[in-house]
């Protein structure tokens, strides 16, 4: 596909010069006589790289530079028939990629783009790589209840303090502890992780605390335990709550003395272990029930960390939505967004799963919806719930047949946008996402087409 070249320059000839030279290069050239019409035309068109004059009536260069670079991560390239290096400076110094001065020439202006196109291109491979990158994975929202749990994990992490992690089923308890490694002294080290559920009780001690040689039936060869391997590092025993009472009595004798002896051997190895615990499970419940010794739970319980439920902050959807998408993205499943109207269905859900259960379902959808667009209807299908019933706006025809193209276009968007302000109670943060715009350009459209909003709104 042709990347789109948008010229910005109130001289008509130098437009129509530029866009037969990128049209011959085989680039797909728009252009503007004005900054608040390219502007315009950034906001409809995907634009792969801007050439803009600096000098021009109105709106100037600079200011439409600082007004691009705010809200788009699109390559721009300046161009003047008046440059000084102060100019040039300036406009780097505010994002500018690189600086041309007129008359024009040919293959700076070809050479100029062409680096423009690859300097980008290699910032989004390497931002999405760094994205992808499971070691760096970062824990998603930005209500008040993930916010207090980031601030958590920022507190305990540089310490070398256990803690116990509790939190539902797929809530992310595993992506805690990584992060509090990450963030410690030892995160240079990889973390060593055991699912207490999923080991045998007779294969616990030598799972944790290996063995040596000939020690049992199939010990053909010494074995370093979780213990051993996380020396001078982080242990994470997840799902603790489902370990063994036997087992609890040998991991809290060595949690206790931080010493052990593998199976089969007769020497004491002493190691240097933070340990990280997680559980689904209500302990104190569980003690009361016989079924977890209390003097564990004490040992592991001494910085407590509470991962909430995806029910209780519901407002993160979007953002953890967006995250899986790209991650889809980078396998190679093709891009896909998710409409409003679905986004919605998604929100009201309450998700038993969590965080797990959300991946799932954006997996599903990704692979089974038809359209780019996941659309409501899709969304309903795999929720088992009934689609939403479509609002839709029109306008009286006789009023219709009395506007031109561009009256009709503002009328509609009118009463788009009143709809959209009514059915979030005014709220004009959750309409901008709702309508795919950034929340101050939604500000600036609704005073432009003269539509009234509560003060102090957020």
């Amino acid at each position: 596909m042709a990347k789109t070249i948008l010229i910005i320059d109130d001289e008509t000839p130098i437009r129509e010069s530029l866009s037969g030279i990128l049209a011959d290069e085989g680039f797909t050239p728009l252009s503007a006589g004005s900054a608040e019409e390219g502007l315009s035309i950034i906001e409809e068109e995907e634009i792969s790289l801007i050439l803009l004059d600096i000098w021009m009536p109105g709106m100037d260069g600079l200011e439409a530079l600082s007004k691009i670079r705010e809200q788009y991560e699109i390559p721009v390239v300046m161009i003047s028939g008046h440059g000084t290096i102060d100019t040039a400076v300036q406009a780097t110094k505010m994002g500018a990629f690189d600086f041309i001065e007129k008359p024009l020439s040919y293959d700076k202006i070809i050479h100029a783009i062409t680096k423009g196109l690859h300097v980008a291109r290699l910032e989004r491979e390497n931002r999405l790589l760094r994205e992808s990158n499971p070691q760096k994975k970062n824990i998603t929202g930005k209500s008040k209840l993930v916010t207090m749990l980031r601030d958590q994990i920022e507190r305990v992490a540089p310490t070398d303090a256990w803690v116990l992690i509790r939190g539902g089923h797929g809530t992310g308890k595993e992506l805690v502890a990584q992060t509090i490694h990450r963030l410690s002294v030892r995160g240079k080290q990889p973390m060593i992780e055991v699912n207490c559920a999923a080991i045998p009780e007779e294969l616990i001690e030598s799972e944790l605390f290996g063995h040596e040689k000939g020690s049992f039936t199939g010990a053909t060869e010494a074995k370093k335990g979780k213990f051993d391997q996380a020396n001078g590092s982080t242990l994470f025993l997840d799902e603790i709550g489902d370990m063994s009472l036997k087992s609890q009595a040998k991991v809290l004798r060595i949690l206790q003395e931080q010493k052990f002896e593998r199976v089969g051997g007769s020497k004491t190895i002493t190691v240097d272990v933070r340990v990280l615990a997680a559980t689904n499970k209500n302990l104190e419940e569980e003690i009361e029930k016989g079924n977890f010794r209390a003097d564990l739970f004490y040992r592991l319980n001494v910085v407590p960390i509470n991962v909430p439920d995806l029910a209780e902050r519901a407002e993160d959807i979007p953002l953890l939505v967006d995250d899986f998408l790209n991650d889809h993205l980078q396998k190679g499943m093709g891009q896909k967004t998710v409409s409003p109207q679905a986004m919605d269905l998604l929100m009201q859900h309450s998700w038993p799963g969590n965080v797990r259960e959300l991946r799932n379902m954006v997996e599903r959808l990704v692979i089974m919806s038809p359209n780019k667009i996941i659309a409501p209807e899709d969304v309903a299908l795999f929720l088992g719930v009934s689609p939403p019933q479509e609002h839709k706006i029109s306008l009286p025809s006789s009023h219709l047949h009395a506007l031109n193209y561009k009256d009709a276009r503002r009328e509609f968007e009118i009463e788009y946008l009143k709809t959209k302000l009514e059915e979030n109670d005014g709220n004009i943060s959750k309409t901008a996402e709702q309508v795919g715009l950034e929340r101050s350009h939604l500000h600036k459209k609704l005073k432009t087409l003269g539509i009234e909003t509560a003060k102090n709104n957020h």
